[in-house]
This record gives structure tokens, C-alpha cells and sequence, in this order.
């Protein structure tokens, strides 16, 4: 079953419109996480809202959005006037232009949504539009408001449907020039550049994500299984770096290192395994927030609770 839609309204291009639904195209619910607990108690941490100055808790109804002018000094804003100031694009996606996608610049790039018609009507319209912008071979630019904030929204067909990939505006942006300004200007010869390219040519590859597997995620599993059985914790030995001396002679050997890497046969990679699945498979599973209320059978003892993790 797809998750909840993030925002509900219509797509709109020019005098064609059809209600669409947007949904998120990514998740991270299945990866490892974190609670903070007492270490004297074990207990978990809760976060109260109160008063900086009186210290008393505050309710929800109190609470009010305030911008700050100078310190201690705010001005108020209420959520009634917040929606008085509702922009079209708060229920409207209007698709204001189409670029090239390699007009893009991808430090602009925020996140991926998927667009679907929303209900049994505007198929015909969204195809419509779909198939438009597939034919030109272009990228739909328009706007969104999600979060009380206005996006631009980058639209491209996929399969049946649209990837939305909202960008961020020019002031969220910094200038690459306060980082790159001290790189010094270095001359690079046609002999670096020949075997560096011939390195690049022995390990080209197509990308394909399914080859990557999250290290990181894989250790923490180890780790949390390793301190459930009450096994010691070795610390791995960390790679160290070595010193290039000479640039020429670190690429040449580069360029043997590769060609070996390419002639000697290797084992077919494993796949990595998507987390909920990996989980399941474990010998001692750490159970996914999906999977808790099938494998917490029985409450564990206090004792075993407050084991640092």
C-alpha cells in the first residue's frame, strides 16, 4: 500500500487541469536509530516545551510562530495570518516553463516526490500533460507550497507517472567561491592526464545503485548484535593514508593496480539486501519499526533494557 500523500491539489498547464496527488519518493524509516536514554537509569529522554524564562511547560494552543527583530524581541505571528497570505501554488502546481534538465545545477536539487493523479477523474489530462513533456524531452518548472513554504518543483515523466524534485532557491545556494578561491592554480601535464584517464577507462562502469550496499547501516547491525549476545568490542583497524611523494609514480602504479584488479576474476558480488530484509535474516534480527509489534513477543527485563547500546 503507498504511504499517505505529503500535499493534495491540482496540476495545471495553462487551461488543463487535473487533481493529482504528491507522495514521497524515498524513506529512511528502515534504517538503524538512535534514542536517548539516561545512562544512570536507563530510561529514555523526554523533550518537554517550556518557558526559557519561567521554566513551566506550555500547551500546544500557546504556542505561536515569532520572528526575531533584536534579542528577547519578537514579533508575533499567528497561524490565521499565516493563512491569509495562501499562495495559488498552496493547492496548485501551475507549470510556469519547461527547460533542459542539464540546466539544472544539482546543488539545487532537494528531494524526489512521485506525482500521481489523485481519484478516478483527470487521467486523460495528466496523460496529457505527462506525455508533453516527454515528447519535448523537457523539464517542467512550477511551484509548490509544502510546509507552510513555497518550492520550485522540477517535474519529468516516469513510467505511468511524475518524479516532482524540489530545488532550492538562489539565496539557499552559496557561492563556491569562498571555498575554491584558495585552491592554488596547479599545471597538470598531458603524462598525468594520460594515465589518470587510462585509470578512469579501466574502472568504467554503469551506475547502478543495487551494487552499493550502506557499510555504515551493516556495521551498527554487527555492533548491536555483537553487544545483545555480550560479545567483546574489537575497534577495526582504521585505513591510514600514505604520503604521495612522487604524483607520476602513485598514478603509474594506480595504472598497474587497476589492470590487476581487472585480470584477476572475481566472486560475483552478493546483492546488497534492502534493510527490513537483511534484518529478517540476522541471527540475532534487530526488528525494523515495521516489524516490532510482530517480534516483541515478550517485554525485556529491566535489566537487559538498560544495556548501553
Amino acid at each position: 500500500m503507498a504511504p499517505r500523500a505529503n500535499w493534495k491539489g491540482f496540476l495545471r498547464l495553462s487551461l488543463v487541469t487535473c487533481p493529482v496527488a504528491l507522495y514521497p519518493a524515498t524513506s529512511e524509516s528502515e534504517k538503524v536509530s538512535f534514542n536517548q536514554l539516561n545512562r544512570q537509569t536507563g530510561h529514555r529522554i523526554k523533550y518537554v516545551r517550556v518557558d526559557a524564562d519561567t521554566g513551566e511547560d506550555v500547551p500546544n494552543e500557546d504556542i505561536v510562530k515569532g520572528y526575531e527583530l533584536d534579542k528577547g524581541q519578537y514579533i508575533e505571528v499567528t497561524k490565521e495570518e499565516l493563512e491569509e497570505i495562501a499562495l495559488e501554488s498552496t493547492r496548485t502546481i501551475e507549470i510556469d516553463e519547461f527547460v533542459n534538465k542539464s540546466d539544472i545545477d544539482p546543488r539545487y536539487l532537494i528531494r524526489p516526490y512521485y506525482l500521481r493523479p489523485d481519484g478516478k477523474i483527470g487521467h486523460d489530462a495528466f496523460a496529457v500533460i505527462r506525455e508533453t513533456i516527454r515528447e519535448m524531452e523537457k523539464v517542467a518548472i512550477g511551484r509548490i507550497v509544502l510546509t507552510n513554504r513555497e518550492h520550485i518543483i522540477a517535474l519529468e515523466p516516469m513510467d505511468k507517472g511524475l518524479v516532482g524534485t524540489l530545488l532550492r532557491y538562489p539565496y539557499e545556494v552559496r557561492s563556491e567561491r569562498e571555498y575554491f578561491d584558495e585552491i592554488q592554480d596547479v599545471r597538470v601535464t598531458k603524462d598525468m592526464l594520460d594515465l589518470a584517464k587510462h585509470i578512469v577507462n579501466q574502472k568504467a562502469g554503469t551506475f547502478d545503485p543495487e551494487k552499493f550496499e550502506d557499510q555504515y547501516e551493516t556495521a551498527l547491525i554487527e555492533l548491536i548484535n555483537q553487544k545483545r549476545a555480550g560479545k567483546p568490542i574489537v575497534p577495526k583497524e582504521r585505513p591510514r593514508g600514505e604520503n604521495v611523494v612522487d604524483l607520476m609514480e602513485a598514478l603509474r602504479r594506480s595504472v598497474g593496480g587497476a589492470a590487476a584488479e581487472t585480470a584477476t576474476p572475481k566472486k560475483a558480488a552478493k546483492k546488497p539486501r534492502k534493510a527490513a530484509a537483511g534484518q529478517k535474516e540476522m541471527l540475532m534480527p534487530i526488528a525494523g519499526k515495521k516489524q516490532a509489534k510482530e517480534t516483541a513477543t515478550k517485554k525485556p527485563s529491566a535489566r537487559q533494557q538498560r544495556k548501553s547500546a
